[in-house]
């Protein structure tokens, strides 16, 4: 808090939820989710201090993950996400989900190096308690439903983020293949960066991120969103935006980007929406949603 007048009601926002970390105060998790949305940066860091403390007490952990998660990703103040990550890391398996997050995180040359240190350390701890609980689990296969060795399922994992046993490992593998062919053989535009896109609304969208010295990733494969893939058209890393163009107006394909579009909303991603109508005002759409997100191109 900036004002002066607000100091009394900051320090005693911050001593509390000191208190309730050092004391381990399961059932006053409640405040530190209210904390973490306070105008006080320090409030908000302490009470992301708190939840890690609290993570193996029998706090709810997917209410704090859910919580803890947008703060580490896009808190302004360094510090609170430093807190917020390491927090994250305490919750092991439960975070699961925030780790392409963290990785994007522990890569981006515009993040402070102590964040980007303490993404890449929960990054390592996360997935080793995922590898630990995964180990001691009995799985089966997604798609057949037989039960799959410990083998198997690494493999799947790695591979897809989802688990098969060998036979439908093989077949996913190789409709995916055929799926990454028909892909890279739609790419024929090339952008002034040299970056090889799918249509003419792509290669003016990558023109203007290049323009504006905006690093983007095209057609990333298949990023993480809740339990789906999603291979979003552009990923911006250094702003966490996203931006997808639009561009067939078939029924499958509109069932498609709904569903894709409810995903990014599920998990609180920026999202930038470009359609064939938008590219005449290309320039004031993108610069207006950057604004929007509290980016200036």
């Amino acid at each position: 808090m900036k004002n002066p007048m607000d100091r009394k009601l900051e320090k005693r926002l911050s001593d509390r939820a000191v208190a309730i970390g050092r004391e381990g105060e399961v059932g006053a998790c409640g405040e530190l989710l209210v904390l973490l949305r306070s105008s006080s940066d320090n409030a908000r860091r302490l009470a992301a201090s708190a939840l890690g403390k609290l993570a193996w007490l029998g706090v709810n952990q997917a209410a704090a993950v859910a919580a803890l998660a947008p703060v580490a990703r896009r808190d302004p103040h360094a510090q609170t996400r430093q807190y917020a990550i390491k927090a994250l890391k305490a919750y092991g398996v439960a975070a699961r989900k925030c780790l392409p997050d963290l990785r994007d995180m522990a890569a981006n040359g515009a993040e402070k190096d102590y964040v980007r240190r303490d993404a890449e350390a929960a990054v390592r701890f996360i997935e080793e308690a995922v590898h630990i609980a995964a180990a001691a689990t009995e799985h089966k296969c997604q798609r057949c439903g037989a039960k799959v060795s410990a083998e198997e399922f690494a493999r799947s994992a790695q591979a897809f983020q989802r688990t098969f046993c060998d036979r439908c490992f093989d077949e996913t593998f190789l409709e995916r293949r055929n799926f990454e062919t028909r892909v890279e053989l739609q790419k024929t535009i090339q952008a002034d960066d040299g970056t090889v896109v799918q249509s003419e609304g792509e290669r003016r969208i990558a023109d203007w991120l290049a323009a504006h010295g905006l690093a983007y990733r095209y057609d990333a494969k298949f990023r993480i969103i809740g339990e789906f893939q999603i291979r979003p058209d552009f990923y911006l890393p250094e702003l966490d935006v996203y931006v997808e163009y639009w561009g067939l107006d078939t029924p499958q394909y509109k069932m498609s980007m709904h569903k894709k579009q409810m995903l990014y909303q599920q998990e609180g991603k920026k999202l930038i929406s470009v359609f064939p109508q938008d590219l005449s005002q290309l320039d004031a759409l993108l610069t207006g949603k950057l604004r929007h997100f509290g980016i200036v191109p």
